[in-house]
């Protein structure tokens, strides 16, 4: 039986092998519409269609699309001439899409639009001379991606811990962007660590870190104090999801762990265990948590109180070339992934 927790706060009676199950939680807009993409786009130009990078981090959708015929690059030259391409969420370099274009590429950009905005910031920026401070994690393809909007004017931070690292041409004219998953927490003292040694650094027009980010983390954050292990499903590459069970730590959970798939749950994980708090990573489907459920409630955890913090009813439009398409073929153009399920 599921039932809401506003006050979580309990009995030790009460606490006895219960689930916190956190809400918001699972897919956001962004990581919907790019599901969704594929998906029409299957359907629409038939297999294959080939999708540059994981469209989302997630190994269940990756997975479940490839069984549906996207077939997954590492790189644009990969691609054959004339094919469909698909962008991932996480948002490409302007030199990518020249590569698509040198290859007669179709493309679909199914990056985010919040990326895409982080996107529109560098530029803007760049285009008036900032040294731009993009705080993020070394390699990963939203920051990869961003960076190639202004490769001469980005400065990639990675963590307070890298703040002494910076170097800037001129310290009046220094803003700071974020890749959109972070900790909420700890990209604002790496923000202070930055104010301190620039105090003109400038703010973003507005907060780059994403609504469904800040919404998990906040979830969790509320949970924490009462689980005495806490599930985060999600896949490892998923910055989202690695900063939930971070969250949890941090903020009270006793311990934390991050598993894809019911069956990387260790039961002795379990032990001494009343109170199991649960949610999941902005890519990660709900049949996924459902799953989760399942296996503890055969464990005698079946008591789920979901644990809600906000409402979310944001949507984003597919990319409007694949919606052109759609349009003249008669089909829908609007619509949610089929594995979006919710509990």
């Amino acid at each position: 039986m599921t039932g809401q927790a506003d006050d979580i706060g309990t009995t030790t009676a009460t606490r006895t092998k219960r689930v916190l199950l956190a809400a918001p939680r699972g897919y956001c807009a962004g990581v919907d519409r790019a599901v969704v993409a594929v998906e029409k786009a299957l359907d629409l130009y038939g297999p294959p269609v080939y999708v540059r990078k994981e469209i989302v981090h997630n190994k269940y959708v990756v997975q479940t699309l490839q069984k549906r015929g996207a077939i997954f690059v590492d790189e644009t030259a990969e691609v054959p001439e004339g094919e469909t391409v698909i962008f991932s969420a996480h948002g490409v370099a302007p030199v990518v899409h020249e590569e698509a274009a040198a290859r007669q590429l179709k493309t679909i950009d199914a990056t985010c639009p919040l990326v895409t905005k982080v996107h529109h910031e560098a530029k803007r920026f760049a285009a008036t001379d900032y040294d731009i401070l993009l705080i993020g994690h070394e390699g990963h393809e939203e920051v990869i991606g961003t960076s190639g909007e202004a490769p001469d004017h980005v400065h990639l931070v990675d963590g307070p811990d890298d703040v002494p690292n910076v170097t800037v041409r001129d310290p009046e004219k220094v803003v700071w962007l974020s890749q959109t998953t972070l900790s909420v927490d700890e990209t604002m003292e790496t923000v202070r660590r930055l104010r301190e040694r620039f105090p003109h650094l400038q703010d973003p027009p507005s907060d780059d870190i994403c609504y469904a980010t800040q919404n998990r983390q906040a979830a969790v954050k509320k949970l924490a104090p009462e689980a005495d292990l806490m599930i985060v499903v999600g896949s490892r590459n998923s910055s989202n999801s690695v900063r939930l069970v971070e969250v949890a730590v941090e903020h009270g959970a006793k311990a934390g762990y991050l598993v894809d798939f019911a069956d990387e749950i260790d039961e002795a994980w379990l032990e001494g265990v009343d109170s199991v708090g649960v949610s999941s990573g902005a890519s990660v489907p709900e049949v996924l948590v459902r799953d989760v459920l399942r296996w503890l409630a055969e464990r005698g955890y079946a008591d789920v109180q979901e644990v809600t913090t906000a409402e979310e009813s944001l949507t984003f439009a597919l990319p409007r070339d694949l919606r052109t398409d759609l349009k003249a073929a008669g089909l829908p153009t609007t619509g949610t992934s089929d594995h979006a399920w919710t509990i």
